[in-house]
């Protein structure tokens, strides 16, 4: 996990955390991680980006949409983590602390 800053964009997070990762064979992911250089080195380690084009761009990618739709699974788990408090509102300002209360969370979640 790779915690950001609020106002910094999806896809430049994305392949920090993708480069400590074996390749998969697809990356399902929302616009906000659209960006040409992003599925450029995706297309290179083999792995097929299903990431819809936004609506200002001027060549719009085509996608699997059947395959999109297995995105809802992700969305869920973080909704499951905004049922933490804690989390959900940032209760944390000290960055650490936050981030060791997100890997409790994620933990719990997960042997749930």
């Amino acid at each position: 996990m790779v915690l950001t800053p609020g106002n910094t964009s999806d896809h430049k997070a994305a392949r920090l955390c993708l480069e400590a990762m074996p390749p998969s064979k697809y990356m399902i992911a929302d616009k906000g991680y659209d960006s040409a250089a992003l599925r450029e080195w995706l297309e290179e380690r083999g792995t097929e980006p299903v990431i819809p084009p936004r609506v200002n761009r001027k060549l719009q990618y085509a996608y699997d949409k059947a395959l999109y739709r297995t995105r809802n699974v992700i969305k869920r788990s973080f909704g499951r983590l905004k049922d933490y408090r804690r989390i959900a509102t940032r209760f944390d300002k000290d960055v650490r602390n936050f981030f060791a209360a997100l890997c409790i969370a994620v933990t719990v979640i997960w042997w749930i």
